[in-house]
């Protein structure tokens, strides 16, 4: 059975875990002696959304792992005019051994991994941006050891990155506070699914007591630029300033999954500090992927 990462929530609760512990043995590898599962084999890229450490990351983990990638856009595709996604997929599926998408609609990725027979990644869509917080998972536990029974806090907008953590509190077997102004709170169902692990606030000191790890992420997303003035009101009480982080336990780390904007979503006191951990989630990025990577494979029958 094709296996493939649509949210966090593909995978068991072991099989997480088992990602996890893979993509740091994979770090501390040196790159002359990790294993080559695409070596002679491709991988599709297609990003509608631009991208920096996403695309980056998996191309270095692609050829960390002795493949080789083909990069996508709607303007280089047929995607871009019109073909629909089932067709996408069943061509892709003949070509390459992978598919990794960025792209809005949580609705894509879903129909390409329909109709797709080899792994489909979601890397990142409007819904979810799962491989992100595989790496900010990692990089906590390589910091404190586990994840477990830790208090997480979200400040800010309930995006995508938010709801890839609410699901990640429910594999790892922590809780999450969001604080979040009314109205751009994260998706209803997904709190739902999670409930027993998640509590909204609408006070970033609430969500922040007693804390372990505070994160949070631009008051703009990707295709909210027009937004982004008003967004700046709405969302000006949210930042992570010194004084929330002292809220938190006192070797609570900071992160972001960038790009960051100094000033408003967090101060540089706190991003450029000494409880940031941005830079090893950056790192973590590629390490997770490509355990990622290797577990779809292997789990699809596709490993060599």
């Amino acid at each position: 059975m094709t296996r493939h990462l649509r949210s966090l929530l593909d995978l068991s609760v072991a099989e997480a875990q088992s990602v996890i512990e893979r993509a740091i043995e994979l770090k501390s590898t040196a790159l002359n002696v990790q294993p080559q599962p695409l070596q002679r084999r491709s991988v599709a890229l297609i990003f509608e959304k631009p991208s920096t450490r996403t695309r980056v990351s998996f191309a270095t983990g692609v050829s960390d792992f002795g493949g080789s990638c083909i990069f996508l856009s709607p303007e280089e595709s047929q995607l871009g005019r019109g073909e629909p996604i089932s067709d996408t997929a069943k061509v892709l599926s003949r070509l390459v051994d992978l598919i990794i998408i960025r792209t809005h609609a949580q609705t894509t990725i879903e129909e390409l991994a329909q109709n797709a027979s080899v792994p489909v990644i979601n890397a990142l869509s409007d819904l979810y941006h799962p491989c992100q917080v595989l790496a900010d998972i990692q990089t906590y536990i390589e910091h404190r050891g586990s994840a477990k029974d830790i208090k997480a806090a979200w400040v800010g907008d309930g995006n995508n990155v938010c709801h890839s953590w609410i699901n990640a509190a429910r594999l790892f077997d922590f809780h999450i506070s969001i604080a979040c102004p009314r109205g751009f709170e994260p998706d209803p169902q997904i709190i739902q699914t999670n409930g027993d692990r998640v509590r909204l606030t609408s006070e970033p000191n609430q969500a922040c007591d007693d804390a372990d790890v505070i994160i949070t992420d631009t008051w703009a997303s990707m295709g909210q630029e027009s937004e982004k003035r008003q967004r700046e009101k709405i969302f000006k009480d949210f930042t992570v300033t010194e004084m929330l982080m002292k809220r938190a336990k006192p070797d609570a780390l900071f992160m972001h999954c960038l790009p960051a904007y100094r000033g408003y979503e967090v101060d540089a006191e706190v991003i450029d500090g000494p409880q940031s951990v941005i830079w090893d989630e950056v790192e973590n990025r590629l390490h997770a992927q490509k355990a990622l990577m290797e577990f779809l494979l292997a789990e699809s029958g596709n490993l060599s």
